[in-house]
């Protein structure tokens, strides 16, 4: 059963959603755009006999802390939001879509707090950055994240209630799922919320999208900053049109303890789709 709550992290109040109970594992799990928390709800109710799932609204979504200010969403902050979430003890941490930007964080930059990294269809951010600076497929793929950068697209999106957000969410991909409670839960939280705080993680992100074919020339990043040293699981569908496969190419060389699960038959939304699989992959693989 899930249980709610509200939580001071940093000194800002966060919504907070959790499955399980007290003393086994805790499973960390971090929505992307634009879900929240309770998006967890089907999965880790097929993992609450082994985890304890956590389930945050993230900084800008639903029930929790939402500033105005685009700064107020750098990485660092978003990171140390979780960071505070999790405390002293490491934990595993799952991500999905931007989820995954702050599982990353986590797992790169606060390694003692990462026991597993566990991402679906979710990238690395460099091996991303490169793939949208080419000016390929996946370039053309990610210019809906300069759209959603200029200033009034959260208003846009919010009109006519939510029709075009709902026209991002399922574009080319099966949100059969998406609908009836579940869609009212939803939309309840971009109400609570507004939608104003999950775009301002699109304009505070430093990740520079390509026109297509026009490649940008990338400085060099100091990629030893970014290996990933905790045992990681990849699961990927593959019917994916937001994130192609290109999006992962090269992960291994920043992760030396790499498992890879693809589904064919899933999409952006793989979690939704194949949560019987997903909880099957994830028990197996941390078994």
């Amino acid at each position: 059963m899930m249980r709610v709550s509200e939580r001071e992290l940093n000194g800002n109040i966060f919504t907070v959603r959790e499955w399980g109970v007290e003393g086994l594992p805790k499973l960390l799990m971090l929505h992307g755009f634009p879900e929240y928390g309770g998006a967890w709800n089907t999965l880790a109710l097929q993992l609450s006999d082994r985890f304890h799932c956590i389930a945050p609204d993230q900084r800008g979504y639903g029930g929790s802390y939402a500033p105005d200010a685009v700064e107020d969403y750098a990485m660092e902050a978003l990171v140390g939001d979780m960071a505070a979430l999790i405390g002293p003890e490491p934990v595993i941490v799952m991500g999905h879509d931007w989820g995954s930007a702050v599982a990353y964080g986590l797992a790169m930059f606060m390694p003692q707090l990462v026991s597993h990294l566990i991402v679906a269809n979710g990238v690395h951010p460099i091996v991303f950055q490169r793939a949208i600076a080419a000016g390929g497929a996946q370039s053309e793929a990610s210019q809906y994240i300069n759209a959603l950068r200029n200033e009034g697209s959260d208003a846009a999106l919010a009109k006519d209630d939510f029709a075009r957000l709902m026209q991002l969410f399922s574009s080319q991909m099966n949100t059969e799922w998406l609908q009836g409670d579940v869609l009212e839960a939803q939309k309840a939280a971009w109400r609570q919320s507004g939608l104003r705080g999950m775009i301002n993680w699109y304009r505070a992100s430093p990740l520079v999208v390509a026109d297509h074919r026009k490649p940008v020339e990338l400085p060099d990043l100091p990629t030893d900053r970014f290996m990933v040293h905790c045992p990681h699981l990849l699961i990927w569908g593959e019917g994916d049109t937001a994130l192609l496969p290109e999006a992962t190419e090269g992960l291994e060389d920043f992760v030396p303890d790499l498992t890879r699960v693809s589904i064919a038959d899933g999409d952006h939304w793989v979690l939704h789709q194949h949560p019987d699989r997903i909880a099957s992959i994830i028990r197996d693989w941390l078994a």
